[in-house]
């Protein structure tokens, strides 16, 4: 599945089970509470900070899909083609980044 079309089927499940979006500041309370369980699992899962017992059941793919099914309501709300930004946006990193990373001592 394309970004393009992640982007209709979220549409699709708002109009079909949502009432409405949540407006574009809720929907950004909920992008931070949604990066936030993802650090919570990162950061106990493979950092340094033990891992509670009621978090070891906790799916890290279901927390990023969470994420990414904000992003996606923000993007249609406010009118962003993601595939286009992304494409653009790797074609950017591409071009910039191509030797930069290779060259990077820290990397090695």
């Amino acid at each position: 599945m394309d970004l393009k079309n992640a982007q209709i089927i979220v549409d699709n499940w708002i109009n079909d089970h949502g009432v409405r979006y949540f407006n574009e500041l809720t929907n950004m309370a909920q992008l931070t509470e949604e990066v936030g369980e993802v650090a919570r699992i990162i950061s106990r899962r493979y950092g340094e900070q033990s891992e509670k017992e009621s978090d070891k059941n906790k799916d890290l793919g279901e927390e990023l899909a969470d994420v990414l099914f904000v992003v996606l309501c923000l993007a249609n709300q406010t009118g962003v083609n993601l595939q286009d930004a992304f494409d653009k946006k790797l074609e950017l990193k591409t071009n910039r980044d191509h030797d930069r990373h290779h060259s990077n001592e820290k990397l090695k």
